[in-house]
């Protein structure tokens, strides 16, 4: 992932990846469970596909022992041999593309990459519903490919809904936004694309299975000696139904997603994956999910080691199950649950329930069904297409926004700026493009290669990194910018700064970036553009008010395609989106 592309290189990497498609010689994924070829299974109950589900969930939860119940109840659920039921990693990821995150996903062989799309707060910038479906149908497309090819799970954990309401935030870069209706949006939209849109109903068959996380109130990783796994979010029932769980609920009533997962953190003293009020009564009773309730990574271990819930390790296991979880990420209730049961504090019904929810929504994806399936066919050559790779670039192009354009600056023209100094951290970024929660992309256009095919380039980096710990390049980016028709300064942050487990004490730009940017523009002869790249808001005042400072396009983390859609918005090819049709609220926070 480290790894910068010439447009050569890139190529070529495109080639590599069409000739492994077609030396594919079709599935290498054996059957989940209920192959054709095991005479011992292929009669049983639970593998008759034209049976309703419900029917063959209870037939195989009846065949299991005690043993074999609770060692589903984790993330690397283990095989049930007799039954010819294979083991299965439940955590994969796919926020904006198909993740490495989780060990759900492998890439190498004839998976050797998939579409990188912007990340989600870029991608949500565009306000564009149907573009958010049809990225979650492409990554549905390349998932189930990769599902075949026994390089990735089917229940992937996606998307992030959390609002965003502090600035600060790490992960501000995962999710749509702060304001509720649109994250809202977002996740509907995005669950449909990757369910299989109106298939995907409370009975209808799903073609990969979503998740929305982190429910709830989640928005601190660590910050000023407050961790996630020990933080308690105080917030009143008004705000609880108002903001917080606006888009998880829109998530399940209108998306029909097929998964939740409970969050780290404490709601009102109590953790969000041992609270029957919000996963029983609120997700279950009042919402209707059809699907499986999960923990985030570990959370129930830390509910009981870090955030000492209760005294013994078997009463964690069962508040847990008894509030609403059917799924433990993590090997906590794999361990524990067991004295649980045997002690009385959890109910082997109470085990049944909770693998009814995650056994359906298998059952669901067709993974009961043999090798046959309406994506059966899918494999390597239905990732990384070029219709797939156009639209990333289309999706990091109506991302893009507008902050500040003063004299008609942009666009640029080939005819008059024939020479463009591309400086800063960020100029030649290929991997601080994707963002988190990104997987290895089809191939990388960074800024500076996107701004060549329009111009002759000159460049300079100015800072070492996006810290830009000190100012002894600065000179060597006043002189190509002295003699440039053109500058555009690529400027902001990356995962050093933000992500998850990274919050952010300032919003000003890091170290000495300020300064360079100021330096750059009073030395440069011709119009200057400030490219910021960020998930979370930056403030930015300085350059808006700065004269020189021609105009100013926020870009987010924009993809794999992230330098072309950049430079095709710098010279006129593509419209960006302009904070001053949006308004208050989603993008004007980044102007600050």
């Amino acid at each position: 992932m480290s790894k910068k592309y010439s447009s050569s290189t890139y190529f070529i990497l495109i080639l590599v990846i069409v000739l492994h498609a077609f030396a594919y010689s079709g599935e290498s994924r054996r059957p989940f469970a209920c192959d054709p070829a095991n005479p011992g299974t292929r009669n049983l109950q639970f593998c008759k596909a034209s049976l309703p589900i419900h029917v063959r969930v209870q037939d195989l939860i009846g065949r299991l022992t005690l043993q074999e119940k609770i060692r589903l109840l984790v993330n690397n659920a283990a095989s049930v041999e007799r039954l010819g039921v294979n083991g299965y990693e439940w955590w994969s990821e796919a926020l904006h593309g198909i993740s490495n995150t989780g060990p759900g996903v492998k890439f190498g062989d004839a998976f050797p990459g998939a579409t990188s799309f912007p990340q989600v707060i870029t991608t949500a910038a565009s306000f564009n519903t149907s573009l958010w479906q049809e990225i979650g149908r492409v990554v549905s497309d390349e998932g189930r490919a990769m599902y075949n090819g026994g390089a990735a799970g089917l229940t992937f954990w996606s998307p992030n809904v959390n609002i965003l309401r502090d600035p600060r935030w790490g992960r501000c870069q995962e999710t749509p936004g702060e304001d509720p209706h649109l994250v809202a949006q977002y996740a509907v939209s995005y669950v449909k694309g990757l369910q299989g849109g109106s298939d995907s109903g409370n009975t209808g068959r799903l073609k990969v299975a979503a998740c929305c996380k982190h429910y709830t109130a989640y928005d601190l990783d660590d910050w000023n000696g407050f961790d996630r796994y020990h933080f308690n979010a105080k917030v009143s029932k008004q705000d609880l139904e108002d903001t917080y769980n606006v888009p998880f609920k829109a998530c399940v009533v209108e998306g029909n997603v097929a998964s939740v997962m409970c969050s780290y953190n404490q709601i009102n003293g109590k953790p969000s994956c041992a609270d029957p009020t919000l996963l029983r009564d609120t997700i279950r009773a009042q919402w209707h999910l059809n699907g499986y309730i999960v923990s985030d990574c570990d959370s129930v271990g830390v509910l009981f080691y870090q955030q000492h819930y209760t005294r013994f390790p078997e009463d964690a296991a069962a508040a847990t199950i008894k509030a609403g979880l059917d799924l433990d990420c993590g090997p906590f209730l794999a361990i524990h649950t067991e004295q649980a049961v045997r002690t009385g504090k959890v109910s082997e019904l109470e085990i049944k329930y909770a693998l009814a929810n995650t056994i359906t929504v298998q059952m669901r994806l067709g993974m009961f069904d043999g090798p046959s399936g309406p994506y059966a066919n899918l494999g390597p050559r239905d990732v990384c297409t070029p219709a797939h790779q156009q639209l990333a670039l289309q999706a990091a192009r109506e991302g893009l926004v507008l902050l500040k354009n003063i004299g008609r600056a942009l666009p640029l023209s080939p005819q008059r700026h024939r020479t463009v100094a591309v400086i800063g951290p960020n100029s030649d970024a290929t991997v601080a493009m994707i963002g988190n929660y990104a997987g290895v992309p089809c191939g990388y256009i960074s800024p500076l290669q996107g701004i060549a095919r329009y111009a002759r380039t000159v460049h300079q980096y100015g800072c070492m990194g996006v810290t830009c710990p000190g100012n002894q390049q600065f000179g060597l980016a006043e002189v190509a910018a002295r003699h440039a028709d053109a500058t555009v300064l690529v400027m902001g942050l990356d995962q050093s700064i933000e992500a998850e487990a990274r919050d952010r004490v300032s919003l000003l730009l890091p170290r000495y970036q300020q300064e360079l940017i100021s330096r750059v523009a009073m030395a440069s002869r011709g119009p200057v553009v400030l490219v910021l790249m960020s998930g979370g808001p930056i403030d930015v005042t300085f350059a808006k008010n700065d004269p020189r400072v021609s105009a100013i396009l926020w870009a987010g983390y924009p993809g794999q395609a992230g330098g072309a859609a950049i430079a095709d918005v710098l010279f006129g090819t593509a419209n960006p989106v302009s904070d001053t049709l949006i308004g208050v609220g989603l993008i004007r926070i980044r102007a600050a």
